[in-house]
C-alpha cells in the first residue's frame, strides 16, 4: 500500500504555514507578533464585537492561517502511520475531510482548499474505492 495520503497533508500544513508568515501573506502581522515575543497577540474575548470589542481581523486571520497548517501536520504524521502500518484509512475520517474540505471550498472559493484539498480528498476516497474493488478481485 502507497503511503502518499499523510505525506501530503504533511505537505500542505508545512506550506500552509510557510505561506502564512511570508511576505506575500501575512509578514506584516507576523513582524507585530515578534515584537510581543508572541506573546498576547490577541486580547482574546476582549476582542469579540459581541462584548463589545473591535477585533483585530488581519492578526486573527494570520494566526488562523499559521495555526492551520501546523494542524495540518500532526493530522498528516497520524494518518502516514496508519497507511504505513497497512492499515486502511478510516473511510468516517475520508467524508470527514471531504465534508470540511467542502465547507470551506464554499465559504473561500478561490483558495487552496479548492485547488489543493478538494482534489486531494477526491483522490483519497479514489485510492481506498481502488484498493478494496482490487482486493475483492484477487
Amino acid at each position: 500500500m502507497k503511503t502518499i495520503h499523510g505525506k501530503i497533508l504533511i505537505f500542505f500544513g508545512v506550506i500552509h504555514s510557510l505561506l502564512a508568515v511570508s511576505p506575500w501573506a501575512f509578514w506584516k502581522q507576523f513582524a507585530g507578533f515578534m515584537g510581543k515575543s508572541f506573546f498576547k497577540i490577541s486580547e482574546g474575548l476582549f476582542e469579540f464585537p459581541l462584548l463589545d470589542g473591535q477585533m483585530n481581523y488581519e492578526n486573527f486571520a494570520a494566526f488562523w492561517f499559521f495555526y492551520f497548517g501546523l494542524l495540518l501536520i500532526p493530522i498528516g504524521v497520524l494518518v502516514n502511520h496508519v497507511e504505513k502500518t497497512n492499515r486502511q484509512i478510516p473511510k468516517n475520517f475520508m467524508w470527514i475531510y471531504l465534508m470540511i474540505v467542502g465547507i470551506g471550498v464554499y465559504m473561500i472559493p478561490f483558495s487552496g482548499m479548492t485547488f489543493l484539498m478538494l482534489p486531494h480528498s477526491i483522490y483519497m476516497l479514489y485510492t481506498d474505492h481502488k484498493i478494496k474493488h482490487t482486493h475483492q478481485i484477487n
